[in-house]
């Protein structure tokens, strides 16, 4: 029979103590996760393994694992320490199921009311009472995962902050709404270097408690990268929405931000399009969206107009069967609601006839207003607003797309010709050879003050900084045009054979992110195009988010942690969180 090692009392300096299993043999057991390993593990070298390989972050001193042996041998495990490797999946199930809540956006309430009954029912009549006593132990109370959201919360804003501090560049995406409670939020999102590409995530959410002016806003953001020592220096770029306390040229936000940062860029949100269209309407275009509105709501604001119309709908197997609210904070809802509103042209004008409605009857009869509504459909539809995982780059692309449309759209209108604008046409007689003067007019002027607010608020890249982001291996770029201090680094890339085959098989960004090592000045310019946002569009997603959450319900619930699992893309550490805790069964 082999001679088996015994226990050293050395073995606690790297977390081991020792537990006597059933058959009297005895087994090491880590003080950090309670795991029992093998006899044939009670080897330095293998123990040590277990200490690297499963808890990295803890290679503490002799004192603190002296203290997890104590808390261990407090608690009452049997011989093989099945007892406390149990309870410890217990604690980690509470967490997983704490993260979906979270991340679903429910009440913390519904584990406890909901989801434990369900999981002991459908346990009990699967696989029986015994393991359905097991799955009592879950706790899964109001308390239990209000903590364990803010811890797996706090973890992950630690993660965050530790990527961002390693990452050379950074850019913030900023926006602020009100939630139910007329509490004004002020939402941040950030964009960093992580792991060989460009990583989005939520930084923080924070009550304006007051006013919403620049001053209220840079306070929250110099504050909190004050607290968590985030260097100014590495901002590269702020985006923002079109508020006067944002963009302000002399005492806005971004203005303010450029004064800690030199060197950061400010950009406006390439979603507001939508609020550019409408801010150039003519007034006659503008009375036209306003009595749109007006027809909506006398259909919507009552519960009897809104049942009558549904079941009007119901009755000519309409598309729709009901009319979208307007919200002038929401950068969809314009386009959606006169689409909605075009298409159930004669749904809406029947039942506007019924209810002896003759002044709003009177819009759908005007040939003129059905032709401004019709246009106004086609243009907000135009405006497709960007998603997640753009940059400025592909931005500009889009943008120049747009710019070149409404020229184009602009001059054809200006022959009479409106093939471009499907809705206008179809309202408009077929044999009419000349689009009418009036309504020329108003929709060229409408254009050319759209591309002028456009060009405006979105100003172009260097073609310098364009031709070296997209593709360093062009021979047609002049060494000339790059800046003289980076210029030998830039033809040591160019001619380097394993980057060109790189920047084959890789995205720009995670190319440029590879590069960042090797020839660093050069990487420096394209990330510094690359990173920036090119749109608020997480802030708008995180205010959906928000509403979810925030509800009248739960309008006094503190939201920065639900918003954080919600929104992040971060790693939960959940065997680390529970190996930290104590193991109580619930009750």
């Amino acid at each position: 029979m082999a001679k088996r090692r015994r226990y050293s009392e050395c073995y606690l300096n790297i977390g081991f103590t020792t537990v006597l299993a059933n058959d009297g043999i005895e087994k090491p057991q880590c003080v950090l996760c309670h795991a029992v390993l093998s006899a044939e593990s009670m080897k330095l070298s293998k123990l040590k393994r277990h200490l690297e390989t499963k808890h990295p972050e803890h290679a503490k001193g002799l004192d603190f694992f002296k203290r997890h042996e104590r808390c261990l041998k407090s608690q009452r495990i049997d011989r093989s320490g099945s007892f406390q490797q149990q309870s410890a999946a217990v604690v980690e199930a509470s967490y997983a199921i704490a993260f979906e809540i979270a991340k679903q956006k429910k009440p913390h309430t519904i584990g406890e009311t909901l989801l434990k009954p369900c999981m002991m029912k459908a346990v009990n009549l699967i696989l029986g009472e015994a393991s359905a006593k097991k799955m009592q132990q879950v706790s899964l109370s109001n308390n239990t995962i209000q903590r364990r959201i803010s811890k797996m919360s706090m973890d992950v804003k630690e993660q965050v902050l530790t990527e961002i501090k390693g990452s050379p560049l950074f850019s913030f995406q900023i926006d602020e709404s009100t939630d139910v409670s007329s509490c004004s939020q002020l939402l941040v999102f950030v964009r960093y270097i992580n792991s060989g590409d460009i990583k989005d995530e939520f930084l923080f959410c924070s009550a304006l408690e007051t006013t919403t002016k620049a001053d209220d806003v840079m306070e929250k953001v110099s504050t909190f990268s004050q607290d968590k020592d985030l260097q100014w220096e590495n901002v590269c770029e702020v985006c923002t929405d079109g508020a006067p306390a944002m963009l302000g040229s002399k005492s806005g936000f971004q203005s303010r931000v450029k004064k800690l940062a030199p060197q950061a860029k400010g950009i406006h949100s390439m979603i507001h399009r939508y609020a550019l269209a409408s801010k150039t309407l003519p007034a006659s275009l503008q009375e036209v969206l306003e009595s749109v509105i007006k027809i909506i709501n006398y259909v919507k604001t009552q519960a009897l107009n809104t049942r009558l119309f549904k079941e009007l709908c119901k009755d000519m197997n309409a598309d729709h069967e009901v009319l979208l609210f307007y919200k002038a904070v929401r950068w969809l809802s314009k386009g959606n609601v006169i689409n909605r509103v075009f298409e159930m042209n004669n749904e809406i004008k029947l039942f506007l006839e019924t209810q002896e409605r003759k002044d709003l009857v009177a819009h759908f009869e005007d040939e003129a207003w059905n032709k401004r509504v019709a246009y106004q459909a086609d243009i907000f539809d135009q405006l497709k607003p960007q998603g997640r995982e753009t940059h400025v780059s592909l931005f500009q692309d889009s943008l120049r797309a747009f710019v070149s449309k409404v020229q184009n759209w602009r001059r054809k209108t200006n022959l009479g010709n409106i093939a471009m604008f499907e809705k206008l046409c179809r309202v408009t007689d077929e044999s009419q050879i000349q689009l009418d003067q009036f309504l020329k007019d108003e929709i060229t002027e409408h254009l050319q003050s759209l591309e002028k607010e456009v060009e405006r608020y979105f100003p172009e890249l260097s073609q310098e900084q364009e031709v070296l982001v997209r593709n360093p291996f062009c021979t047609e770029r002049d060494v000339s045009s790059i800046p003289d201090d980076i210029q030998d680094e830039f033809l040591d890339i160019r001619n380097d054979s394993s980057a060109r085959d790189l920047f084959k098989v890789k995205s720009v960004t995670q190319f440029w992110c590879a590069m960042y090592q090797s020839y660093s000045k050069v990487s420096m310019i394209a990330l510094r195009v690359l990173v920036p946002f090119a749109s608020t569009y997480l802030c708008e997603a995180g205010f959906s988010t928000l509403v979810n959450i925030k509800t009248k319900n739960r309008n006094r619930l503190g939201v920065g942690d639900d918003m954080r699992l919600a929104l992040t893309n971060a790693r939960l550490r959940i065997s680390k969180l529970a190996a930290e805790m104590q193991h109580q069964a619930s009750h």
